[in-house]
């Protein structure tokens, strides 16, 4: 939420698009909320979609493509600035 939102400001990102699944259906899952909640280590889970990688409706452009890698970027280099001007 709020990182992500933070770093794609800093690097001049269109606002990313944040999905939530309900918690009243079932759902695939990925590796980062499953190693989070085993371990407790903060995680972001993030990535660009792909042809049919969850929907037959989920598709990836090329801006897609070149934002998402900008979005990595911009963590690699900003998310320790990101991170500690964040208050408890």
């Amino acid at each position: 939420g709020l990182i992500v939102r933070e770093l794609a400001r800093r690097a001049g990102l269109p606002p990313v698009q944040e999905f939530v699944v309900r918690n009243d259906c079932g759902c695939g899952s990925t590796i980062g909320p499953i190693i989070s909640t085993a371990t407790g280590i903060r995680a972001i889970d993030m990535g660009c979609p792909q042809l049919s990688m969850h929907s037959i409706r989920e598709t990836m452009g090329v801006k897609d493509f070149s934002h998402g890698l900008a979005l990595f970027r911009a963590f690699f280099n900003e998310f320790s600035c990101v991170d500690t001007s964040i208050e408890d």
